[in-house]
């Protein structure tokens, strides 16, 4: 059931995500699929405008149509206002027509693909029509998957976990962040725990610090009105850089299970203080892009961007700088930075090792030694690469830096699944393993809201860095104070 079906990532990744498991035979054959929207139109118009978006945004090439007329037998549409009880008794009178026709045994899975003022309203009226309830003796499920932000600051995150925790249970919420269904970041745990090599490096006294990016070289797009409300601090940072810092950081679990990976990730994000707003300047930067160049076209800045107030304070991109005050960890730099209209697009996770302790080479050969880096690449290219240094060959001592990469497309001659695909299929299976928990989610929020609380108090002087560029030069500055520099990916 996807609330918000006629919005863009209903078009875009759950619809496509949902055709594309169908099509590996993922979905039991009566799995069906009702999306419902305030937007007028039939069952028939519904599932012309799915097919137009899965030739668009689907992968795999052109659908086969004998394949796409048994999926479009399984869509449905029910126009609908969020705050209609009316509108949810005929929700749930559809629902339990569908359940004798197709088999649906009133299993539920609800997606609230909408803004975020109509997540409370939606779970509310759900509860009232009934449609949220379990019956654990015949094992039947009601589950909500909730989409980013959750809450703009601590106050407001946890109004909204008292306001779907009145109607669902802890367990049937599904807090979802796609970074967490991506192929390298599911990766991270086999890397980490599956290979003899890395885990006994992996910590203070070997590594010298690590690197996060998130980087985009498109602006808002047509979001200028919803990212204008966010910025990059709570649309990034507060969920999939806190999520990302959490895998790379966190204890062994005993199982890749559910319970024990949220439990050392919850830990590992209890391990890191909240920002003291007198630091706020010296550990955090704040920046909004001008006009500039991208890829050899000019851009505007933010500010001309479409649905932007022309004096909007909201910033595009955030460096900051964390500590994580445990044993593994003590006093090793945790720097995270995301922005709109950088150079490209990259994310990665860099960790740089520090440099051996003695080097027993000529006095220029060892300037040309250079730290040993592992980068994990999540986006665009799913992969991981790492840099060491060896000999030129030749009669002479020369050494040079090489690096010896993976890429998932080349290794195993097959494209990686998206990330909503392995999401959905895990809620549906029950798996909560690739969401968030309530307290990491909260302990997110707890670690940044001083410095929401700071920024908010103290304007800042935007755009501070064109379009094109690699942010404001406070944030060279940042990492050039403790003797380093950021990466170019």
């Amino acid at each position: 059931m996807i609330f918000g079906a006629s919005g863009d990532l209903a078009q875009r990744k759950l619809v496509p995500a949902l055709f594309h498991l169908a099509l590996q035979q993922l979905l039991p054959p009566e799995t069906t699929v009702v999306g419902a929207a305030r937007t007028e139109m039939s069952s028939d118009e519904f599932r012309a405008a799915m097919r137009r978006a899965i030739d668009r945004f689907g992968r795999g090439g052109p659908v086969d149509a004998d394949v796409w007329e048994g999926f479009a037998r399984r869509l449905h549409y029910l126009p609908l206002s969020f705050d209609d009880p009316p509108a949810y008794a005929r929700l749930a009178a559809l629902l339990e027509e569908l359940d004798r026709e197709r088999g649906t045994r009133g299993n539920r899975l609800f997606y609230l693909a909408t803004a975020p003022s109509f997540l409370p309203v939606i779970a509310r009226q759900l509860g009232l029509a009934g449609l949220a309830a379990e019956d654990e003796a015949t094992g039947r499920f009601a589950r909500v998957i909730v989409e980013k932000p959750f809450g703009s600051d601590l106050a407001s995150a946890r109004r909204l976990n008292a306001e779907l925790g009145a109607v669902f249970r802890e367990r049937q919420v599904y807090r979802i962040d796609h970074y967490l269904g991506k192929e390298t970041v599911q990766n991270i745990f086999v890397l980490r725990f599956g290979n003899a090599i890395f885990e006994p490096i992996w910590n203070r006294r070997y590594v010298d610090h690590v690197q996060i990016t998130v980087a985009e070289d498109i602006g808002v797009e047509r979001r200028g009105g919803y990212y204008d409300q966010s910025g990059a601090l709570r649309d990034i940072v507060q969920n999939h850089l806190m999520q990302l810092i959490a895998l790379v950081a966190m204890e062994p679990p005993a199982r890749f299970e559910s319970r024990e990976v949220h439990d050392e990730k919850a830990k590992l994000l209890r391990a890191i203080p909240p920002f003291d707003p007198r630091a706020a300047r010296t550990c955090a930067v704040r920046g909004q892009y001008g006009p500039g160049w991208v890829a050899g076209e000019p851009v505007p800045g933010y500010r001309e961007e479409e649905g932007v107030p022309p004096d909007s304070a909201t910033e595009t991109y955030v460096a900051m700088r964390l500590l994580v005050d445990n044993w593994r960890w003590a006093d090793t730099p945790f720097y995270l930075r995301t922005g709109k209209r950088l150079p490209r697009r990259a994310t990665e996770i860099a960790i740089t090792f520090k440099p051996a302790p003695h080097l027993p080479f000529a006095a220029a050969q060892v300037a040309a030694v250079e730290p040993n880096v592992l980068v994990l690449r999540i986006q665009p290219e799913e992969g991981a690469s790492l840099r060491f240094t060896a000999k030129v060959p030749g009669p002479r001592i020369e050494l040079r830096p090489v690096t010896m990469d993976f890429e998932y497309g080349t290794s195993f001659l097959q494209g990686s699944p998206d990330a909503y695909e392995r999401l959905l299929l895990d809620c549906l299976l029950g798996d909560s393993t690739l969401f968030t928990r309530w307290d990491e989610v909260e302990r997110a929020w707890e670690i940044l809201d001083p410095l929401v609380a700071a920024w908010a108090a103290e304007p800042a002087e935007f755009p501070n860095y064109d379009a094109g560029t690699w942010g404001p030069g406070e944030a060279d500055a940042l990492m050039a104070r403790d003797g380093r520099a950021w990466r170019r990916p």
